[in-house]
């Protein structure tokens, strides 16, 4: 297996890894409330936006685009760009039950949004090395609520800190801040939407 793996899938599989340790240091701050867990898991985005960056250029530059090599950036962006964001989010203070929903429906537009990407790359290329637009968000822009919360956090407004507080709605609680998420899934699966890849 390893064998079969380009340069551009180690840059890929250090994207996975930035997600999977922001996961890890969520979880971190979660047991130990310290602000150096939770920042540390906020700095990873940007790194593993950088390795999103990287494998892309590298595969084009080399020549080496796979089959595999676009499987595995789905994987890792999901990782990323969907479960740590969602994971940061809950650490943060979104543990209503309406925030539960609004995480889980985000984490299930970015996986759509993935599945969507990779079946419809092709047609979307036509004959291009590379697709000419986005149907709707690409998933690394959910880097954009990491670093809210990483705003958030510097400020001091986690946990009963939230911004815009809490609302219980019915049997559950919501904070609004967790819309914010609904709005990123949301975008993500917009067919609408076009946006222009560089």
């Amino acid at each position: 297996m390893l064998r079969e793996f380009h340069l551009a899938d180690v840059l890929t599989l250090g994207n996975a890894a930035c997600g999977l340790a922001a996961v890890f240091f969520a979880m971190h701050y979660m047991g130990s409330g310290s602000p150096t867990h939770f920042f540390a898991a906020t700095t990873l985005a940007p790194a593993a936006l950088l390795f999103d960056w990287l494998d892309g250029r590298v595969a084009r530059w080399r020549h080496q685009q796979s089959v595999l090599g676009r499987e595995l950036d789905s994987l890792a962006d999901i990782i990323s760009f969907g479960v740590a964001p969602a994971a940061l989010g809950f650490a943060a203070g979104l543990r209503g039950g309406w925030d539960w929903i609004a995480l889980t429906y985000f984490v299930c537009c970015g996986v759509s949004r993935l599945a969507r990407y990779n079946v419809t790359a092709e047609s979307l290329s036509a004959g291009r090395e590379k697709v000419a637009y986005f149907e709707g968000t690409p998933i690394p822009t959910t880097a954009l609520l990491t670093g809210v919360l990483a705003l958030a956090a510097w400020q001091e407004r986690l946990g009963e800190h939230l911004y815009w507080g809490v609302w219980t709605v019915g049997p559950g609680d919501l904070h609004p801040l967790s819309l914010m998420f609904v709005l990123s899934g949301t975008l993500m699966i917009s067919k609408t939407l076009h946006i222009p890849k560089l």
